[in-house]
């Protein structure tokens, strides 16, 4: 009988850090390599050592290139991994725009820190750098998906596509013959950009996303509310700020406001796209337009009507253009990002709207809004919230409870087992519950760094 040791090492009772260890007589695999973000206390553990030794890591395998799912990646060669990093060419694309992104936000916010004064730490230090970031690069292997790629001779694993965001896949890792089956993040069945998420059809032992497990999406019209949005920020002569995740969903907003123009639902009212991870994602899509729904000629007309930002100059000249106008800007929950910027200057005025999409987490700018704070501690400063701020969760890149027990329901065995991961408490309480009244499965919800054999 062979031993199978599995750790959680993120994503655990919470939906950020994703991070599986899985022992194996053949191989060491990470699969994902996510750091944590929101919460200070998950952001703390980002700089704790992990309890496994990464230089016996042989593989890394990434469902996809969100930052928490990619995120420790140049943390963890600095720890010893030396091994190869496999996921699907946009999948690699992306995640080296995202960790290039992410050293530079880091060394100018710990900059900025050490500058202003405004961090008890002396001095503050980025995560990770630029350098760092770009290290990781060399070792990054692109899998074709829907393919069997063998690691070793007992072991094989398999990416299949997952809508979520360009390049995404759930994944399938054959170990001696048993099925472990890693859904990444799941995206919707119905997407502007992309196609329907394929499903599992076996899995004995099942690693499941929760994020919106206790909920389901609301039926809101999304041209409408966009529209309505548009015309009270002309009307207001005021500003309307989308703070926008750099992959996928920026790039749907902006195809959402350029067919609303097209068809004379919004008049040509500015609209400015400031995220230079943004303006790179953008060139994956043009890249590999086998993986989306945008036609090319689409694309370009958008990227003509669409005045790109390329410098924080521009970004100045944005905030001091009197015009009414709309801005989409990184980040999506406001953790950093150019969106920080227009907030700190804009945010205490009346004739601001803030739209929020998609999942705001634990202890994020983005959540604080959501729940109605009265001010905003942006760059050390407490700034008065007087803008309107408005949600629109149907724009989530995520599947909601219906879309992921559909997403299950494919399997045609019931699985050993079914772990329940990368969801708040709440959600992973209610998915659990959920799925054992209607599926009779055995699940478990993991703790962090919690460890369990499997015999296979």
């Amino acid at each position: 009988m062979k031993e199978v040791t599995v750790q959680f090492l993120g994503a655990a009772e919470t939906v950020t850090g994703s991070k599986y260890y899985l022992e194996t007589p053949e191989l060491n695999i990470m699969v994902d390599c996510g750091m944590f973000q929101g919460l200070k206390e998950l952001r703390e553990i980002n700089w704790n050592k992990l309890p496994i030794d990464a230089s016996a890591i042989d593989i890394v395998l990434l469902t996809h290139g969100h930052l928490d799912h990619t995120g420790y990646l140049p943390r963890l060669f600095k720890e010893g991994f030396n091994g190869k990093v496999y996921g699907t060419a946009p999948t690699l694309a992306i995640t080296e725009i995202i960790l290039s992104d992410s050293g530079k936000i880091q060394e100018e916010e710990a900059k900025k820190a050490n500058e202003e004064h405004y961090t008890k730490h002396q001095p503050a230090l980025p995560f990770y750098t630029i350098k760092d970031a770009q290290r990781v690069f060399g070792f990054f292997q692109p899998i074709e998906k829907d393919i069997w790629t063998e690691l070793s001779p007992n072991i094989r694993c398999r990416f299949n596509y997952n809508g979520h965001i360009i390049g995404a896949t759930f994944i399938e890792l054959e170990i001696y013959g048993k099925l472990f089956v890693f859904s990444g993040d799941i995206g919707r069945n119905q997407d502007y950009l992309l196609d329907e998420p394929n499903r599992p059809k076996w899995a004995d032992y099942l690693f499941m996303e929760s994020t919106y497990g206790h909920k389901l999406h609301p039926i809101e019209n999304i041209e409408d509310v966009l529209v309505s949005l548009v015309n009270e920020t002309i009307h207001n002569r005021g500003n309307l700020i989308i703070p926008s995740f750099a992959v996928e969903r920026l790039q749907s907003i902006m195809y959402v406001l350029w067919k609303l123009y097209k068809r004379n639902r919004i008049p040509n009212v500015p609209i400015f796209v400031d995220s230079p991870m943004g303006n790179n994602v953008l060139s994956v899509f043009k890249t590999f337009s086998n993986w989306h729904q945008l036609p090319i000629d689409e694309y370009n007309a958008m990227c003509r009507h669409i005045n790109i930002i390329s410098s924080y100059k521009e970004t100045w000249e944005t905030i001091d253009d009197k015009r009414p106008k709309i801005v989409i800007a990184g980040s999506g929950m406001v953790t950093g990002g150019r969106v920080l910027t227009y907030l700190r200057q804009l945010l205490d005025q009346v004739s601001t709207s803030v739209l929020l999409v998609g999942y705001q987490a634990e202890g994020t700018r983005g959540r604080e809004l959501l729940e109605g704070a009265h001010e905003l501690k942006i760059f050390g400063k407490y700034i008065p919230v007087k803008a309107k701020i408005h949600h629109l969760e149907s724009l989530s890149a995520h599947a909601d409870q219906a879309e992921l027990m559909q997403w299950m329901k494919s399997i045609k065995k019931i699985p050993e087992k079914v772990f329940l991961v990368h969801g708040e408490p709440t959600a992973l309480q209610a998915f659990g519950v959920k799925i054992k009244d209607s599926l009779g499965w055995q699940v478990e919800v993991p703790k962090l760094f919690y460890k369990t054999t499997l015999y296979l």
